[in-house]
C-alpha cells in the first residue's frame, strides 16, 4: 500500500507596500528634475528684476525698499538678501531657492495625501504637483510664491496633525509655517478660512488652532503695520473678475495652463473641463456619504473656498481674484483629482485612463513652456546695447523697468556696458543698484528738455504702463505714459513702437531726434 505525502498549498504572492518615505522621495526627485529643466533658460522678468534690485540693498536702503512694497514678501526678500551674500546674484542663485520650495511642495503634498487617504493618492497627488505648470513656473522664478505654497502646504499638514500623537509639536509647526508663509506673501492668508472651516466641529482641534492663530497674529504685527501704511494702492493693477480673468484663474487652479504668461496649449480647455468635473464628482460623493469623510471635505474646502471668497470680494471691493493669489489651492486640486483617480470603486482600466489624462493635460503645457520668456528683458537689453550710439539716452516707464534692464547691463562685458545709453529717467548712473518699486513719474516739458540736453537720440523702454480696463490708479498711470510719449515726440520726433514678449509686453521706442547733436 503506497502512501502519499501531503503537499503544502502554493505560496500566495504578496505585494510589499512601497514605504511612505520612498513615495515622498520619489515625488521630490521628479519635482527636482522638472524644476531643473530650463531653470536659467528663461529671461528674468519685470518682477524678478525688482527682486534682484531689492535684495542687493543693505541697511536702511533694504528696509525702505521692503517698506515701499508694503511689506509683501518681506521675509522672502530678507532670506534672499542673506543668500545673495553667499551665492551671488546670478539667475541660478536667484531661482534655486524657489526651485527647492517647489520640490518641498510636491513632497509635502505626497505626504499629506498618504496621511489623509492612502499611498496611491499621495503618490499621484505629489506627482501631479511636480508637473503642474503654475507650480513649476513659480519654482523657476525669483519671487516669493513658491515659498508661499510650500509653507502653506506645510501649515495645512501641521493642522491635520493637531489631533495626532504630538499635538504640541504640530502646533509649533503650524505657527512657524503659517507665519513664514505670511512673510513670503500676504496671499497665504487665504487658507485661514479653510482652516477654520476644517475644525468647525472638532472642539479640541479648534481650540489648538485658535491658539496657533493668535500666536501667528502677534508675529504678523510688523506686516500688518506695513500693509496698513501702504494701503491697497499696491494692488492697483489687479483687474476685476471678467471672463478673461476667470479663465486665467481656472487654468492655474487646474494646472492646465498659465495665461497670460503662456499661450494655452492644445490640452488646456479639455484639461480645465475634466479637472473641474473630477472635483465636482468628488464633492457629489462627499455630499452623499454618511458619515462624510473629514479628509475629503478638508481637501474640497481648500480647493474651492479661497477662490470663492476672493471672487466675491473682488466684485464688491478691492480686486484680488488673481491666479498667483490662489496658488495655495493648486495642491488641493491635485489631491482632489488623485482621490477620484484612486477611488477603489473605479475600474482599474478606467483609473489608468484617468491618470494618463491627468498627466497629459499637465505635462503638455509644461513642455511647451520650456525656454519661453514671456518677458524677454535679456533680449531687449542686448538689442538696445547693440544698436546704441554715442550720445544716446534712455528713459524708463515706470522706473521699475530699469531694474531688469540694469541687471542685464551689469552682466554684459565692459565694452557692451560702455555702450549703454545715458539714463535720464531715472537720472542715475548704471553703477547704481537703487531699486524702483511701483514708481510712475513723468517729466514736464522743461524737465525733459533739461535732462535730455546733449542727447542725440532717446530710447523709451516701458512695460506695465497701465490699463484702460483697470482701476482708476492704473488708468492714471496709463495717462501719464501717454503724456510722456507725447513730450518725447515733441522733443525728439515720433517713433514706431516695437513689442517684445506677450505676458506683460515690453515696448521699445527709438526717437531719432532729427537735427539734435550729442553734447
Amino acid at each position: 500500500m503506497s502512501t502519499t505525502t501531503a503537499q503544502p498549498p502554493p505560496a500566495v504572492a504578496r505585494t510589499t507596500p512601497v514605504p511612505d518615505r520612498t513615495i515622498v522621495l520619489g515625488v521630490a526627485g521628479l519635482a527636482a528634475v522638472v524644476a531643473a529643466i530650463g531653470l536659467t533658460g528663461r529671461s528674468l522678468g519685470f518682477d524678478e528684476g525688482a527682486t534682484a534690485a531689492i535684495v542687493s540693498q543693505h541697511g536702511g536702503m533694504l528696509g525702505r525698499a521692503i517698506a515701499r512694497d508694503g511689506g509683501n514678501m518681506s521675509g522672502y526678500y530678507l532670506f534672499m538678501h542673506v543668500l545673495g551674500g553667499a551665492l551671488g546674484d546670478s539667475p541660478a542663485a536667484l531661482r534655486v531657492p524657489s526651485a527647492i520650495f517647489g520640490v518641498a511642495t510636491a513632497a509635502l503634498v505626497a505626504r499629506l495625501g498618504i496621511r489623509l487617504f492612502d499611498r496611491r493618492v499621495g503618490a499621484v497627488a505629489g506627482g501631479l504637483c511636480a508637473i503642474s505648470l503654475p507650480l513649476v513656473y513659480w519654482a523657476q522664478t525669483a519671487r516669493g510664491y513658491a515659498a508661499m505654497v510650500a509653507l502653506t502646504t506645510a501649515a495645512m499638514s501641521a493642522l491635520v496633525e493637531l489631533e495626532g500623537e504630538r499635538p504640541r509639536l504640530a502646533g509649533a509647526g503650524y505657527v512657524t509655517a503659517m507665519l513664514l508663509a505670511l512673510y513670503a506673501s500676504f496671499a497665504s492668508a487665504l487658507v485661514v478660512p479653510v482652516q477654520l472651516l476644517a475644525v468647525a466641529r472638532r472642539a479640541t482641534m479648534a481650540r489648538r488652532l485658535l491658539i496657533g492663530l493668535a500666536a501667528v497674529a502677534v508675529g504678523a504685527v510688523p506686516l500688518i503695520v506695513l500693509a496698513l501704511d501702504r494701503g491697497s494702492g499696491q494692488l492697483f493693477w489687479v483687474p476685476r473678475p471678467s471672463p478673461k480673468v476667470d479663465s486665467q484663474v481656472l487654468q492655474s487652479l487646474t494646472a492646465t495652463g498659465l495665461a497670460p504668461s503662456f499661450h494655452p496649449s492644445v490640452t488646456t480647455t479639455a484639461g480645465v473641463v475634466v479637472t473641474v468635473l473630477a472635483v465636482l464628482a468628488l464633492a457629489a460623493n462627499w455630499l452623499r456619504a454618511r458619515p462624510r469623510a473629514w479628509a475629503t471635505g478638508f481637501v474640497l474646502a481648500w480647493a474651492i473656498v479661497p477662490a470663492a471668497l476672493t471672487f466675491v470680494a473682488s466684485l464688491i471691493s478691492q480686486p484680488v481674484f488673481l491666479p498667483r493669489n490662489l496658488l495655495t489651492s493648486v495642491p488641493a486640486v491635485a489631491l482632489a483629482v488623485a482621490a477620484v483617480i484612486c477611488d477603489p470603486r473605479l475600474p482599474r482600466w478606467l483609473a489608468g485612463i484617468a491618470l494618463a489624462a491627468a498627466v497629459a493635460v499637465r505635462l503638455v503645457p509644461v513642455i511647451a513652456s520650456v525656454g519661453i520668456s514671456p518677458e524677454p528683458w535679456q533680449r531687449v537689453t542686448a538689442r538696445v546695447l547693440g544698436a546704441a550710439r554715442p550720445g544716446d539716452c534712455v528713459a524708463f516707464y515706470p522706473l521699475d523697468a530699469r531694474n531688469p534692464f540694469r541687471y542685464y547691463v551689469a552682466r554684459t562685458g565692459a565694452a557692451q556696458r560702455a555702450r549703454a545709453p545715458r539714463s535720464i529717467l531715472p537720472a542715475v548712473p548704471w553703477g547704481s543698484r537703487a531699486p524702483f518699486v511701483e514708481n510712475y513719474p513723468v517729466l514736464s516739458p522743461t524737465a525733459l528738455d533739461a535732462r535730455a540736453a546733449g542727447c542725440a537720440r532717446l530710447w523709451l523702454v516701458s512695460s506695465h504702463e497701465g490699463q484702460t480696463d483697470g482701476s482708476a490708479v492704473s488708468f492714471a498711470h496709463l495717462a501719464r505714459y501717454r503724456r510722456l510719449t507725447a513730450e518725447i515726440g515733441r522733443a525728439f520726433g515720433t517713433a514706431p513702437v516695437d513689442t517684445e514678449g506677450y505676458a506683460s509686453a515690453i515696448h521699445v521706442r527709438l526717437a531719432a531726434g532729427a537735427g539734435r547733436q550729442p553734447g
